[in-house]
């Protein structure tokens, strides 16, 4: 069997089968610096892009420590949204299929858009693990059904998401009820102004882990650049889905409005088109979720919510129908796929506008492919500066002419036309020789 990395941390047996099981033998950059802090108990914020493990990064180490003797909270994991908390969930019960019979951890997920008093009823034992929403979360505790006090430890995951959507103040909340000497875990692409009295609070001294932004994107990711060159953006968007016939596509969109106008547009061609946005309520999102997972749906128009908040396994292709205003949505949306070793394509369709966005994105090291869409498919195209470094050269008469005819030393009026005329008179005998010799 190969050799597990992962074996340096010295992990119970049964995460290091649920690694072998999982084809995972080597720790990610972020997985490699941030599991050895947890395990020691500090206190800790990881920024890094979605798709470099950073759930493995938190997980792990918390399920090492978890003693389940003791049936009561021992770890709290929040999630900006319902899905990502369940992605995390399913994340935990597939390490914790390994575990013994006889010493099981217990892990729950507590979301909303389920029954409150169903939950209430079933937290007469208590988990050993808890994940959910903050919102949710605090419900159960001010209900008194959630006892997190015992817990110390606390994961904020998407922390700048958090504080986006609004959870700052539920989180505040629910970390207000846990000990004082509280081993907060931190994970953000970003760590906004706004964020930095929240950590203060909570976070003496936190150790930083910060991912290098030059390895954000999956090396085995390709990039490409479609121009729309005044062409219908999203009949370019259909054709170009139609000639990948991808496993799985995901359209990314700006709003809301432009989504349903995509989705709307692609399903008039005859696509079968799943939509992901934040108008859908709780049973939408769950029914269309589930739909996706099953394949129901080979294309996906969605806004960024989706692009941090869900994780949608065996996407191909990711398209971006316009860049994001926030250049990091970008390693987030094409961070969808790509995954786990396997490889993925990124087309963006771009405007003259786009000119400053895509120099930043070449800047944090994305390497662009330019292609063309015609009708009997994609062509390699010309770069969109190449008309900017072209260099115009010289012929050797031309070359003679100058050396010939020297700028004058006092410029009278009308000199550069007598230099040009001058040159010219050489640039054609010379031409005529070369024509004689020949």
């Amino acid at each position: 069997m190969k050799e597990n990395r992962f074996n340096r941390f010295k992990f119970q047996p049964f995460i290091i089968e649920s690694l072998n099981k999982f084809g995972f033998y080597e720790p990610t950059e972020i997985q490699e610096r941030m599991i050895p802090l947890v395990l020691k108990g500090e206190s800790a914020i990881g920024q890094s892009q979605t798709g470099t493990g950073k759930t493995f990064a938190f997980v792990l180490p918390i399920l090492e420590k978890i003693n389940p003797d003791k049936q009561e909270v021992q770890a709290v994991i929040t999630a900006p949204t319902r899905e990502l908390a369940t992605q995390i969930y399913h994340q935990i019960l597939k390490v914790t299929e390994q575990c013994s019979p006889e010493s099981p951890i217990m892990t729950r997920c507590y979301v909303g858009g389920t029954d409150k008093q169903r939950t209430i009823e079933k937290l007469k034992v208590q988990p050993h693990i808890v994940v959910g929403t903050p919102g949710r979360i605090k419900d159960l505790m001010i209900e008194k059904a959630l006892f997190i006090h015992t817990s110390d430890v606390l994961v904020v995951d998407e922390a700048d998401m958090m504080l986006d959507m609004g959870f700052i103040e539920d989180l505040d909340q629910v970390a207000a009820k846990m000990p004082e000497n509280l081993q907060m875990l931190v994970f953000s692409a970003t760590i906004p102004e706004k964020l930095k009295p929240f950590l203060k609070k909570y976070m003496e001294n936190p150790k930083t882990v910060q991912i290098d932004s030059k390895r954000k994107a999956a090396e085995n990711l390709q990039h490409y650049l479609l121009p729309s060159r005044h062409r219908n953006k999203k009949q370019l968007v259909h054709d170009a889905l139609v000639q990948y016939n991808p496993y799985l596509a995901i359209v990314f969109t700006n709003t809301k409005k432009m989504a349903e106008e995509v989705a709307g547009f692609l399903s008039e061609k005859g696509l079968k088109v799943a939509r992901v946005h934040g108008d859908l309520n709780p049973r939408e999102r769950k029914k269309m979720m589930k739909q996706i997972q099953d394949l129901e749906y080979q294309y996906i128009v969605a806004t960024d919510l989706a692009s941090r908040g869900i994780d949608i396994e065996g996407i191909s292709h990711v398209i971006n129908y316009e860049l994001p205003s926030d250049l990091d949505f970008y390693i987030h949306r094409v961070g969808r796929t790509a995954r786990a070793g396997n490889s993925g394509v990124a087309l963006t369709v771009y405007e003259l506008s786009d000119e400053d966005a895509l120099n930043r994105l070449e800047k944090m090291g994305i390497q662009f492919q330019y292609v063309d869409l015609k009708k009997d498919g994609f062509v390699e195209a010309d770069e969109r500066n190449k008309r900017k470094t072209r260099v115009r050269k010289e012929d050797d008469a031309e070359r003679l002419a100058k050396s010939m005819v020297k700028k004058p030393q006092k410029v009278k009026p009308g000199y550069k036309k007598k230099m040009q005329w001058e040159m010219d008179k050489i640039k054609k005998r010379k031409r005529r020789i070369d024509q004689r010799k020949k």
